[in-house]
């Protein structure tokens, strides 16, 4: 690969919000098994993923968590924002331009210097953790009771996924 092209490619990846895949360079999803029934599952995006992106993939990789190990539903224990902030200082660049003119024995030169960079953001990059507990069929219990097939389907076709 030229070289050139690397920091291009580096820049285009860095330039989209975080694909639904295991956690990598981007960011992604990770699940710890914590007891029988019970996983934690979080998903941290890049300074381009919505917070509701975030938030859904964590959902997701939780719906599919719960049916690797053979259950039909989960609920959602506790939830916790893991965003994170990230500043980023462009560097300053200086482009100095000199021009001379002359006329007879006098030369005269001037020089312009522009600056640019030097600017610093503030980017959110999303994490959520879930901690679930998942069943074998409805529980009957208080709250919201996720159907973890209904909640694949639906956000595979929200996001477009392909499995």
């Amino acid at each position: 690969m030229p070289r050139g092209l690397l920091p291009v490619l580096a820049l285009a990846l860095a330039a989209c919000a975080t694909p639904y895949q295991p956690r990598g360079l981007l960011g992604g999803y990770a699940d710890t098994q914590l007891g029988e029934n019970v996983f934690r599952v979080s998903f941290t995006g890049n300074g381009d993923t919505s917070v509701e992106r975030a938030e859904d993939f964590a959902l997701l990789r939780s719906a599919e968590v719960a049916l690797e190990h053979g259950f039909t539903h989960f609920i959602v224990i506790a939830e916790k924002d893991q965003s994170q902030y990230v500043t980023h200082t462009e560097p300053t660049r200086s482009v100095s331009r000199e021009t001379s003119t002359q006329s007879g024995d006098t030369t005269r030169t001037r020089t312009t210097t522009n600056t640019s960079g030097g600017q610093t953001s503030v980017v959110r990059q999303p994490g959520t953790v879930n901690t679930i507990a998942c069943f074998r069929g409805k529980p009957d219990l208080p709250g919201i009771v996720f159907d973890a097939q209904f909640v694949v389907n639906s956000l595979t076709q929200k996001y477009e996924i392909v499995r």
